[in-house]
């Protein structure tokens, strides 16, 4: 049986993620991260799914450094931007390198209970804008964890050339109720549905209906 540390934000695609690990038949362990994000909502969220697949977990408290990353909308003054999530304006939703930092805590949990991997739900529509989703850094943040951990911890990222129309699908399949997920930036007491991680969300939900998610799994390793 693999056992993976699963970063789980609470939006939908590490929700997926959590229930694909599952449904894979991983030991699973998650861990969420309160950085000081305006929308924590979202690990309300996270808790919610965790408990409901009975696994162990975590918020790791990283709000002690939120002033050193404040400099995106997410966890500072800047207001979060409506449009489309590909749009120029949208790069004010960067974090600095937030999930090099993360990533870098939840290696050290899974080396410390000697685990095999990390996961994490990045997809390729980020890639545009989020550098540290690209597979270039995935790829190479796994082969300096495996070198820097005895257990040669992995970095399992199964979702990173598919869309979150497929991740969507790949819920839908497997059962994943998406109305217990969190998505909007804006920290609102509902989702806005005009920020662009809420357009995105409306349109994979969307297109995911005339997607196979059979098929998608059967394409995906973790």
């Amino acid at each position: 049986m693999t056992k993976t540390i699963a970063i789980v934000s609470g939006g939908m695609d590490s929700v997926t993620l959590l229930h694909l690990l599952k449904h894979k038949g991983h030991e699973v362990e998650a861990l969420s991260f309160d950085y000081g994000q305006k929308h924590r909502k979202e690990l309300d969220f996270a808790w919610l799914n965790c408990g409901k697949l009975g696994v162990k977990h975590q918020i790791v408290d990283l709000t002690a450094i939120t002033p050193l990353i404040s400099n995106s909308a997410l966890t500072g003054s800047e207001e979060v931007p409506d449009g489309h999530y590909t749009d120029e304006s949208m790069k004010v939703t960067v974090v600095p390198n937030r999930n090099m930092i993360m990533l870098a805590v939840a290696i050290g949990y899974a080396e410390n209970l000697g685990f095999d991997q990390v996961a994490i739900g990045n997809h390729a529509g980020d890639h545009a804008i989020y550098p540290d989703c690209r597979t270039e850094f995935v790829e190479a943040l796994s082969e300096a964890s495996q070198l820097g951990t005895y257990n040669k911890i992995k970095l399992a990222t199964p979702f990173t050339d598919i869309s979150k129309s497929d991740i969507a699908a790949v819920g839908n399949e497997i059962g994943v109720d998406y109305r217990t997920t969190w998505s909007c930036y804006k920290g609102g007491d509902k989702h806005c549905n005009t920020c662009g991680t809420c357009v995105e969300r409306l349109e994979a939900l969307d297109e995911a209906k005339q997607i196979d998610g059979k098929s998608v799994i059967a394409r995906l390793t973790v």
